[in-house]
Parts: structure tokens; sequence; C-alpha cells
């Protein structure tokens, strides 16, 4: 009898092993070729409507990417108190429009933050940059200008930063220059794209991102040429949307998402709190 058990064991395993290599991107977004993390990822989405503001940590550290609208950096520093977090290992700004980098100030002057990664299209004149860079000024923080992919590691999760691949666009320079983040978490991934634009969009397409657990819209949920082909290649089983009641979403947009069964969450509604073990997402709303 314990021989007979032992053959069906090395079945079993070498059955899951055949599965595993003939099948190693799963439906839900995830890959299964990977190895289970030992602690767990959180993603903090902040309730900042049409900007972007995502907070993770683990037990190894936090990564901040975005810093809302001006004056959203308190709100920022409340949340780090709150989790007991008392510096940044890293902070992404996607590109240099308001909503974007307008907290920068307030949290580069009240919080340690080992590293700043920025976009390569600047805003001189701009008042929310402007004041970013007074804080860069003020903290001796050189920021790193991302020309090339970079990996930043977070304990067992792996942020991939691709850069534009132009140094400058003719149409919508600022938003074509956004930083797209990628998340590596154990099987699930997470793509953040910043304010992409089609030109942006397309060029990022064309280097195959994979498919994502969780995708965050480019350009706070406006309809675009790309949308339709970014959800294809990426087939989402979440999506997180960056919009306001005064600057909503494009209809199409929502009607794509609806079509694909994508599961959509919207910073105007409240806090979104996403859990990664490597292998299940848990996405909900939070309201503190």
């Amino acid at each position: 009898m314990r021989k007979l058990i032992s053959i069906l064991l090395c079945f079993a395993l070498a059955t899951a092993c055949l599965a595993g290599c003939a099948n190693p991107k799963t439906d839900t977004g995830t890959q299964s070729d990977v190895p289970e993390p030992s602690s767990a990822l959180n993603v903090w989405c902040f309730q900042a409507g049409k900007a972007d503001a995502f907070l993770f940590w683990n037990e190894a550290g936090a990564i901040l990417i975005d810093t809302g609208e001006s004056g959203f950096g308190k709100v920022i520093l409340e949340k780090l108190s709150e989790l007991g977090i008392q510096r940044l290992d890293a902070l992404i700004l996607t590109h240099f429009d308001k909503d974007h980098v307008g907290g920068a100030k307030k949290l580069l002057t009240s919080i340690p933050v080992d590293s700043v990664l920025q976009s390569n299209a600047p805003k001189p004149g701009a008042e929310a940059y402007e004041k970013y860079l007074g804080a860069l000024r003020e903290k001796a923080i050189e920021p790193i200008t991302v020309r090339e992919s970079m990996e930043l590691p977070l304990g067992d999760a792996v942020f991939t930063v691709n850069p534009p691949a132009q140094e400058a666009y003719r149409e919508d320079a600022s938003n074509n220059s956004s930083l797209i983040v990628t998340v590596q978490h154990g099987a699930n991934r997470l793509l953040f794209c910043g304010d992409a634009e089609d030109l942006r969009m397309a060029e990022f397409l064309g280097i195959d991102p994979g498919l994502c657990a969780l995708v965050k819209l480019p350009h706070h949920g406006q309809y675009q040429a790309t949308l339709k082909e970014l959800l294809t290649a990426t087939r989402p089983v979440y999506a997180i949307v960056t919009s306001s009641d005064e600057e909503p979403e494009d209809a199409e947009t929502r009607e794509l998402l609806d079509r694909g069964n994508v599961k959509t969450f919207f910073t105007r509604t409240a806090p979104i709190q996403i859990e990664s073990d490597g292998i299940a997402l848990s996405v909900q709303y939070k309201n503190d």
C-alpha cells in the first residue's frame, strides 16, 4: 500500500509540473511559475479624485507613486503616520502635471525619501513643479531622471519603471512623457500608466506588458485609441480610474471596461486598498 501511495504522489507531482510548464500565465492576469512571496504587499489608492497618489508598503519598506494636487501632501503624511511609516524608499513622479506633483513639496520637506525618480519632461514656470524643485534644493536631493528601464526591489515586490522613448513629444508632451510602472509581486502583476496618451501607450504596448491582474488606467479614464489594445493585451481582472464627479471618465471607457467584465474602482468614491499575498489579489473600497 505504501508503495502504491508513493507512486501516486510521484504521478501527481509530475502532472503538476507539466501543467505549470504548459501554462505559465493564467487567465486572471497572473503568472503561476514565480515563487510565492514570504510577505504581503499592500497598496493604498488615495481618494484624490482626478489626481494620482498610490502608496505601496510591505515588511521591507514603502514606495509612493505620485502625490496628488497641491495640499495633498498633508493627506499622504497622515496616512504614513497612521501606518507607522517614517520614511519612503522611493518617490516615483510619473510626470510633472499639478495633479501628480502637487503634494511633493510637503512630502519631501516632511519625511526622509531615499530616492526620487522623475520624468524627463520638466515644466519650468509651473507653480507645483517649481515648488517641487525648491523642496529638492532644500533637502539636497538629486532626483533620478529615468531614461532607461529601471527595477526597484521592495522586499518580494519588484517595481519596473519604464521611461518614455522620446525626449520630447509634439503632442501632449507632459502626459506622453509619463513613467509607466509595473509591479510584480509573486504571481500578481499590477500596472500603473500615469497619464500616458496614445503615443506613449503605443510605445509601451510594443514591448508586450503581459497579463496584469490590475491596471490603473491612463489619463483619468479618458477614452483613447490604444485603450482597447491595452485591455486586450493585459486582460485585467480589476481596474482603477482616477476621476472626479466634475471631470468623470469617458462613457466609452466605462463601456469598454464593462464589455471586458473588468471590476472597476473609482478614486472619487472612497480610498481603495489592494492586498496581494503573491497568489490572491484583494481590491476593495475602504472608508476611513
